[in-house]
């Protein structure tokens, strides 16, 4: 994945567009730091301060490393953790021979570090950094100036760790309403094509197979215009507690429609996901749900296939769910499997059409 590309090409994965404005930062923040220090090596050298003029070097070439491996091969150089090492140093040694000139860097570089490495390294980082400036300042300059410079710089970083540590916070709370059903909290469907495939990556590697259940509930048309809407959602959530209940840490639940769930169960047959599914629709007829509403439902069981794409597994789920439906509901239909090369059929959500 390019790190430059626009957020608009990840719209429909959350995760792979936040993944992508972080690379964005980090490319920026290399580059326009590698355009602001690299002047400065020939400065320093011509000032024979030949130690400072090649750590600046270090820090151009670590910059120019994350910007191309970014560029062409979409990774991290490092994960970002040359650059604090040498900005601290940088900063540091250059205010020890360089006097203010080389204080002023240290503002600019402390702020950078959190938008580099994650919050708890940073913090680290950067008191490390303070405590390496104020000794510094306490040797070099005044007592009025070495209380200026370590307070401000402190403050500095406070306040930029503050904002990196909300940034955070609301980084993780819009990903969490982009890939949520606000009305269940299950999975929605932005998520879908990246588990799937993942699932089938590692059928494909490892042949560690996996398997998908559809279950879609029977007339809940009925109960939204029996009982209103309202209603409909409360048996909608409370479905979700029960299915909950019954999967395991690894497994996944989508809500994929109206009253269409989808869970995703890794490493597990076919044979033990249709016991699963069996056991679920138990759970949902034995017991009414609020104001003592009676329901059922269909379901159907589908195990990847080798050398399937995501589409084709949800298709055959889809085309069992359907069957289920047609055969009375009530019930589990196992999806049959797909004969190495067939292609499949070209059906669209039939079980909701027949449940109208």
């Amino acid at each position: 994945m390019n790190p430059l590309a626009t957020t608009d090409n990840l719209a429909t994965n959350p995760t792979l567009a936040v993944l992508g404005f972080k690379r964005q930062i980090v490319y920026h923040l290399h580059f326009w730091s590698f355009i602001a220090v690299s002047p400065l090596v020939m400065v320093q050298w011509q000032k024979d301060n030949v130690l400072l003029a090649l750590l600046l070097v270090l820090f151009c070439l670590n910059a120019v490393a994350v910007i191309a491996l970014l560029r062409f091969r979409g990774t991290y150089f490092l994960q970002g953790r040359l650059f604090p090492t040498l900005a601290v140093v940088c900063a540091v040694y250059s205010t020890m021979i360089n006097g203010h000139a080389g204080l002023y860097w240290a503002y600019p570089a402390a702020a950078a570090v959190f938008f580099l490495l994650p919050l708890k390294e940073a913090t680290a980082s950067n008191i490390v950094f303070v405590v390496s400036m104020s000794v510094v300042s306490f040797i070099t300059f005044p007592e009025a100036d070495f209380w200026r410079i370590t307070f401000s710089l402190g403050l500095t970083c406070l306040f930029v760790m503050i904002f990196a540590w909300l940034v955070g916070r609301l980084q993780v709370e819009l990903t969490r309403l982009a890939t949520t059903d606000p009305l269940t909290g299950c999975l929605n469907r932005s998520q879908l094509a990246d588990i799937l495939n993942g699932q089938i990556q590692m059928r494909e590697r490892y042949e560690r197979v996996s398997s998908l259940i559809l279950l879609d509930l029977d007339y809940f048309k009925m109960i939204n215009d029996r009982w209103g809407h309202l209603a409909g959602d409360k048996v909608l959530q409370e479905l979700t507690q029960r299915i909950n209940r019954r999967l395991r840490e690894s497994d996944r639940l989508f809500r994929i429609g109206g009253e269409e769930f989808m869970l995703v169960l890794p490493e597990t047959r076919q044979k033990d996901a249709d016991k699963v599914a069996r056991e679920l629709l138990t759970s949902i007829s034995a017991h009414p749900f609020i104001e003592g509403i009676q329901i059922t439902a269909s379901a159907s069981v589908a195990e990847v296939g080798k050398g399937e794409t995501w589409s084709v597994w949800l298709n055959r789920a889809d085309q069992a769910l359907y069957e289920a439906k047609a055969r009375g509901r009530n019930q589990v239909v196992s999806a049959a499997r797909r004969p190495h090369g067939q292609p499949p059929e070209n059906t669209e959500n039939k079980a909701l059409a027949n449940d109208l």
